[in-house]
């Protein structure tokens, strides 16, 4: 996260660039140790996860570009954080799937959280000083196409989970493989972002210096940032493709939302980003909700009713 957010604070628009390295990197390395240079056959049918890869290509540049549409990262990552809802939602809909009263009402807390923390921050946009009436609302139109994208994000992130699934259900659990293909057929798609990349390449290349430690290699501090960024996304993201062969959608879902939480609050510290006690109150609404969801309080209540009781045993 670090390595990121020191990218994207000084070139925001840098979205394209960071995940085409990211796909390059483990397309790359899926090609060598899991398909061996191609001779392997895939378990699941190829054209399954064409479709997987549409969903997947999508989700990730509709995020990308939501940053440069006024969309501040603290709000980026909790409104992504918002996929337990749409994939609860969807279960309904697709699976037809049934939650408890306890389960509905941690998606409510969820929901009230983010509105909160959406509703703050398009007061913080609608209110600048800086701007006059004509720029303010412009900014604020551009915000407003920024959460569209990203609601469509969230909705296509949260269909992609449940068709992962259900081929591994249909299929077996092939998590490598889903991992190699979902990053490898994409690569194409990048050659409409081009010029993009291509910029950013030259504006990285452009940065200071920096001696990689140990090594004592000396390259643009950039290309080191992004370097260590698509290590440590790729360990982040092999573990979450792991857990989705081992887990349903919408736990998965969970763990993810999880992460992004404690990635925002080290964000918070460590950048000083601006958090209002409106946001601190909606992240705070996210986060019990997601407890609520775990049902935490339920394992909890057996462990304190032993503990009250060991005093009295003894």
């Amino acid at each position: 996260l670090v390595f990121l957010l020191s990218v994207c604070r000084q070139f925001p628009g840098c979205g394209n660039i960071v995940t085409f390295s990211q796909f390059l990197f483990i397309a790359v390395e899926g090609f060598i140790f899991e398909a061996n240079f191609g001779r392997k056959r895939p378990a699941i049918p190829i054209r399954y996860y064409f479709i997987m890869v549409a969903m997947f290509f999508t989700v990730s540049v509709v995020n990308n570009y939501a940053l440069n549409l006024n969309i501040a990262m603290p709000l980026h990552m909790i409104f992504r954080s918002g996929s337990l809802i749409a994939s609860m939602a969807l279960g309904i809909i697709i699976l037809k799937k049934r939650y408890s009263v306890s389960k509905y009402m941690s998606i409510a807390l969820v929901s009230l959280g983010i509105f909160t923390c959406t509703f703050m921050s398009a007061k913080q946009v609608a209110s600048d000083s800086s701007l006059n009436e004509e720029d303010g609302l412009q900014v604020f139109l551009w915000w407003l196409l920024g959460i569209a994208a990203l609601t469509f994000a969230l909705l296509m992130s949260a269909r992609m989970g449940i068709f992962q699934e259900m081929l591994y259900k249909q299929f077996g659990k092939h998590s490598k493989e889903a991992l190699f293909y979902n990053h490898a057929l994409p690569l194409p798609g990048f050659l409409l972002l081009a010029p993009n990349i291509y910029h950013h390449a030259v504006l990285f290349s452009q940065s200071e210096p920096f001696q990689v430690p140990v090594i004592g290699l000396t390259l643009p501090i950039m290309w080191f940032y992004l370097l260590m960024n698509v290590v440590t996304q790729y360990v982040c993201i092999r573990g979450v493709f792991i857990l989705t062969t081992e887990c349903t959608s919408l736990t998965v879902t969970l763990v993810v939302t999880l992460r992004k939480f404690v990635s925002l609050i080290f964000s918070i510290l460590y950048f000083r980003n601006p958090f209002t006690a409106w946001h601190w109150l909606g992240t705070a609404f996210v986060f019990v909700g997601t407890l609520m969801y775990t049902e935490v309080w339920n394992s909890l209540g057996p462990f304190l009713a032993r503990w009250r009781k060991r005093p009295k045993e003894e």
